[in-house]
Formats: structure tokens, C-alpha cells, sequence
């Protein structure tokens, strides 16, 4: 068998259950910045990915296991988070360039 006490089954258990209860106030969060009211659209849009993100390592590191692998993975899990913050980024600048009349799908 895996040779778990009953205690390291608990706090695992407990671990999770602290998981989901963040999980599921940053998803009220999310809910809650999308009737926030903006100069700029691109503030709500960018409020929003930021509480995805931490959502993201949320879910990344403990139902990914990610919190007990190597450094590897961090380096790899850096970099993806490098590219996709530039990459809203350029969307974000893209959007606040355009005319006031343009219409986003």
C-alpha cells in the first residue's frame, strides 16, 4: 500500500478543501470585477486575469503537484507566465489604441 498515516490523510484532505475555498472566492472575485465599472475596458479585462493567474498556480501547484516537483518546472512554469503576461500585455495596448466607435466581438 502507499503507507499514509490517517493525520497525513487529513491534512491532505484539509490542504485541498483550503485549495477549493480560494478557488472558489477568486472565482466570486472574477464574477465581482466584471460589473466594476472602468475608464478603460482594458483594466477590467486585466483585474480579471490577474485573479485567473493566481487561480492558475492555485490549481497548477496543488492538483498539479507542481508545489513538490523540481526546479525545473518552476523555471518552465516562469517562463509560460513570462510569455502570457506579455502576451495580455500586447492585447491590452492593442485595445486601448484603438478608435472609441470600434466594437470588440
Amino acid at each position: 500500500m502507499s503507507g499514509h498515516t490517517p493525520e497525513e490523510i487529513y491534512q491532505e484532505r484539509k490542504r485541498y478543501l483550503l485549495v477549493f475555498l480560494i478557488l472558489a472566492i477568486g472565482t466570486v472575485v472574477t464574477v465581482l470585477v466584471s460589473f466594476i465599472e472602468f475608464e478603460l475596458f482594458a483594466w477590467t479585462v486585466a483585474l480579471a486575469l490577474a485573479v485567473a493567474t493566481v487561480k492558475g498556480f492555485f490549481v497548477a501547484g496543488y492538483f498539479m503537484h507542481l508545489t513538490d516537483e523540481k526546479k525545473t518546472i518552476y523555471l518552465v512554469m516562469v517562463a509560460t507566465v513570462f510569455f502570457f503576461i506579455s502576451l495580455m500585455f500586447l492585447t491590452i495596448w492593442a485595445m486601448s489604441d484603438a478608435p472609441a466607435n470600434t466594437i470588440y466581438p
